[in-house]
């Protein structure tokens, strides 16, 4: 479901991603099914959007066919659980009068009873405070227009002001490791690779310009050339002193990317920052946005990039961004009309088109304009696997939210030209395992899942899928078997994901408007 995060006003973004739920207290919970021996448990927390808990929130736990098959409310500190007697796929809702309400992501149960579900809530009664603070909400979202005398003059676009100065301040930066982030999140993962390809597009486009940015100005030339021979410290000593002779957005840029290439996040994105400020281009306003939603700065990172797409309105990749980032504080379905109007702007080019399968894919309820997307893809790229077992992905989400039941045949059409286009494609086999086991052909379903396996043995999804396949045909040792390899196999999957984000670090992010001594 879509909730407009950009209406929060928090003194540090990131803090609700970090909340440690290990500590969960005394929950009042009332279930309609009674606790048995086989009981699963599920293990939350409700909080708002600056990380302090929401006590007295109805917290369901749903199924596909029956909502609210168990009920809790949750306690002082925000925890909840929540107790179900069988498993299947199922959703989190959390309910408050005065409150937004909030869903998670589909999960599989029990395979994801140990993972802790983070449900935020926004003040309903008053969207531009923070229920405790009272202080004003970051804008998010607005058009710039041009005063005579040429300057950018802050408007309001669905009565949010926006000007050129950002809202936020990046404080500081801290180790994702101590943040309580897992790489076993389905929508964290997801998060961190869209955020990856958005750096893509801009590593992409560097070089499509040749560097133009770096070597078009004679200013520059012996720092760029430093770079190009990997003398990174001496290129920056460069620039500081070409910036010393005369300040430019050029140089600043050119410190962002010797900044990040040193590992040193902070100082680059305030360079960027200060090269978008005094020359808004499209490439700066872009690399901002992109460094600040690398470093999991996604709402700050959603102002700048919608402040970019309204400067740069022909920008495909600016759009791009914008979705990766709405996607980052699940804002799902402006996620994906930002993508949608990134392949309109470029609809021969795949990376929109990529970002927006990813989204469906992990996303419960179908996206806006998703399907006639992805039917693009599969119809201009017929030999592109991703193209079609994307676009499979959208038409078995339709069928499913339609609940017409049946066997989708047209998304095991495309699942098995996808796997004919790359036999080595691990998702397309457990989809059509997941078709087949629908329509109670467990022999097919197995087969499915062991081709998944034979081309990735730590496809944990795989493994779990077959377990169930193997009980359904009553052979519980090797069901069993398949149980123990797919926990084996998701350590691997998410030590795999911590390791990508181990040396990323994550920017700490304050309002202007904050006192002094409330900053780090």
């Amino acid at each position: 479901m879509t909730r407009n995060t950009t209406a929060t006003t928090v003194a540090v973004f990131l803090i609700w991603a970090a909340v440690a739920f290990a500590n969960a207290g005394p929950v009042a919970e009332k279930s309609t099914q009674a606790a048995t021996a086989k009981a699963i448990t599920v293990s939350g927390s409700v909080r708002n959007a600056g990380g302090e808990p929401i006590s007295g929130a109805d917290v369901y736990l749903d199924s596909e066919k029956k909502p609210a098959l168990a009920h809790a409310v949750s306690a002082d500190d925000g925890s909840f659980k929540l107790t179900v007697d069988h498993g299947g796929t199922y959703t989190v809702r959390a309910e408050k009068s005065g409150w937004s309400g909030d869903q998670s992501d589909p999960i599989e149960l029990p395979r994801d009873a140990n993972k802790r579900v983070a449900l935020v809530m926004e003040n309903s009664r008053n969207p531009g405070a923070d229920a405790t603070s009272g202080t004003a909400s970051p804008p998010a979202s607005g058009k710039a227009t041009t005063t005579p005398n040429g300057t950018n003059a802050p408007t309001k676009t669905n009565g949010i002001e926006f000007s050129d100065e950002p809202s936020f301040t990046v404080a500081g930066v801290t180790d994702r490791s101590n943040l309580g982030l897992h790489g076993s999140d389905t929508a964290a993962r997801t998060s961190d690779s869209l955020a990856r390809e958005t750096v893509r597009l801009k590593a992409e486009d560097a070089e499509k310009k040749g560097r133009a940015d770096a070597t078009a100005s004679p200013k520059y030339q012996r720092a760029a050339d430093l770079e190009a021979k990997g003398d990174l410290s001496g290129a920056r000593d460069l620039t500081q002193k070409a910036l010393a002779s005369g300040d430019d957005a050029e140089g600043h840029h050119l410190l962002g990317d010797l900044d990040e290439k040193m590992n040193d996040p902070l100082a680059a994105v305030r360079e960027y920052e200060r090269a978008a400020l005094m020359y808004p281009s499209e490439q700066n306003y872009f690399d901002w946005g992109s460094e600040l939603l690398l470093h999991k700065a996604a709402q700050p990172a959603v102002e700048v990039f919608t402040k970019g797409a309204s400067l740069h309105p022909e920008s495909s990749r600016m759009l791009a961004g914008l979705g990766a980032a709405q996607y980052s504080v699940r804002s799902y379905e402006d996620a994906a009309r930002s993508i949608c109007k990134a392949s309109d702007l470029k609809p021969n080019e795949a990376a929109p088109y990529l970002f927006l399968g990813q989204m469906e894919k992990t996303v419960n309820a179908p996206l806006p304009c998703a399907e006639e997307k992805l039917a693009q893809f599969a119809e201009q790229q017929p030999a592109s696997a991703a193209a079609n077992y994307y676009y499979a992905i959208s038409l078995i989400k339709r069928e499913k939210d339609a609940r017409t039941g049946g066997d989708p045949r047209a998304a095991r059409t495309l699942l098995e030209k996808c796997v004919r286009l790359d036999p080595k494609y691990g998702a397309a086999y457990v989809a059509l395992g997941a078709l087949a086991f629908q329509r109670g052909d467990f022999a097919q379903a197995i087969k499915n899942y062991q081709q998944a396996i034979a081309v990735n043995p730590q496809l944990s999804e795989a493994h779990y899928r077959l377990s169930l396949a193997y009980k359904r045909t009553g052979d519980d040792a090797a069901a069993k078997r398949e149980m123990e390899t797919y926990q084996s196999a998701e350590k691997v999957e998410s030590a795999h994901a911590d390791e990508q984000s181990r040396n990323l670090k994550q920017f700490l992010v304050i309002l202007k408007s904050q006192p002094a001594a409330a900053r780090p």
